[in-house]
C-alpha cells in the first residue's frame, strides 16, 4: 500500500445527483469512464467530496461498484470511513458506525480506508485516548487505514501532534491525509509529526495550497480539485516528483488559480461547484450536477467558478 501511495494523484470524487436528489447513474457511469480516460492510479469514494456520511448503504454500494468497473481490479480505491449523519449517538454509536461501514467497504474490495475524526471525542477530557481508540479498533479489520485530518467547519477533529503520532504508531496505519482548508501552520506541524513515521505516507488535501504542501513533504495527493482538473494537478505532482521546477511553478500558479475559484465561502459550495464544473467541460449532464447537501446561498460563488 506504500508503494501504491507514494508519489500517486488520487482524486476524491463527487457524485452527481439530480435535481430531486437521487443518485444519476448514468452520469455516474459518464463520470467513471471519464477519469479512467485521465491515468489516475486510483480514486477515493465515499470521502467528504463524495458526501460519504450522507449515503445511504445502497447508494455507496452502487458508487464503489460503478468505480470498479471502469478502473479494473488493479485500480486502487480507497474508501471513507465514518459513521453516518442518520445514525447520532454517542461515541460507542459512532465507532459501531464506522465499523459498519468499513466492513462493507471492505466488503466490496476496498483497497484502503480513509477514516473520518469521530466527532463525538471533540472536546471531551479523555479525547486523545479516544481517537486512538477509534483507529485501533478500525486497524483490527485488517485493511490498511489512513488517518483523516479535517478541518473543523466539514466535521474535523483538530489532532495534536501526540495524538499524531500515537495513531500512526499502529500497526496497519499508512499515514494521514491533510485537509486543513487554510492553515498552513498546521500543516507544516502535521508534516514535522510525520518526518518521525518514514514508513508513512503523507497526503496533501490541501486545493488552496496544494503546491506548497509538497513543497513541505507531502509525498502524494487525495485531493478533491482533482476530481475535476484531472490533467493539470497531474501537471504539479508530475512537475514537482520529476524535478521540473520551472514546470512545478507554472501548474501551481494555475491550480492556485482554479481553487481561489472553486474553494471559497461558502466552503460547503465547493462539491456543486466541482460538479457545475464536469458539466460545464461536458463530462456529465447539466441536469446530474446537482448536491443535495449544498448550501442555499452557493450559487453566485458557482456561476464564478464556472466561469
Amino acid at each position: 500500500m506504500l508503494d501504491k501511495l507514494n508519489r500517486a494523484l488520487i482524486p476524491a470524487v463527487p457524485v452527481p445527483f439530480d435535481s430531486s436528489g437521487a443518485l444519476d447513474e448514468d452520469a455516474q457511469r459518464r463520470y467513471c469512464r471519464w477519469m479512467a480516460g485521465e491515468g489516475v492510479p486510483g480514486v477515493a469514494v465515499w470521502t467528504h467530496t463524495g458526501r460519504g456520511l450522507h449515503l445511504s448503504p445502497d447508494q455507496r454500494e452502487r458508487v464503489f461498484l460503478s468505480w470498479r468497473e471502469a478502473i479494473g481490479e488493479d485500480g486502487l480505491i480507497i474508501a471513507g470511513v465514518g459513521s453516518p449523519h442518520e445514525a447520532g449517538g454517542d461515541f460507542a454509536r459512532q465507532v459501531d458506525g464506522a465499523t459498519d461501514v468499513a466492513r462493507h467497504a471492505m466488503s466490496l474490495g476496498a483497497d484502503c480506508l480513509l477514516c473520518f475524526p469521530p466527532t463525538t471525542a471533540r472536546g471531551r477530557a479523555d479525547e486523545a485516548d479516544l481517537v486512538v481508540e477509534y483507529h485501533q479498533r478500525l486497524s483490527t479489520l485488517g485493511t490498511p487505514l489512513l488517518l483523516f485530518y479535517l478541518y473543523e467547519e466539514a466535521g474535523g477533529v483538530a489532532y495534536s501532534p501526540d495524538v499524531l503520532r500515537r495513531v500512526l504508531a499502529i500497526p496497519g496505519v499508512a499515514g494521514v491525509k491533510v485537509a486543513t482548508l487554510d492553515s498552513v501552520m498546521t500543516f507544516q506541524t502535521i508534516a514535522g509529526a510525520c518526518r518521525d513515521f518514514p514508513r508513512s505516507v503523507l497526503l496533501s488535501g490541501e486545493d488552496r495550497f496544494l503546491g506548497y504542501s509538497l513543497m513541505m513533504g507531502a509525498r502524494a495527493c487525495l485531493i478533491g480539485l482533482a476530481a475535476a482538473r484531472t490533467a493539470l494537478s497531474a501537471d504539479l505532482t508530475s512537475a514537482w516528483f520529476g524535478g521540473d521546477r520551472p514546470a512545478f511553478f507554472d501548474a501551481s500558479a494555475r491550480v492556485d488559480r482554479f481553487a481561489e475559484a472553486v474553494f471559497c465561502e461558502p466552503m460547503q459550495g465547493y462539491i456543486l461547484r466541482l460538479l457545475r464544473v464536469l458539466a460545464a467541460d461536458g463530462v456529465i449532464p447539466a441536469d446530474a450536477a446537482h448536491d443535495p447537501w449544498a448550501p442555499p446561498d452557493v450559487d453566485a460563488a458557482t456561476t464564478k467558478a464556472v466561469e
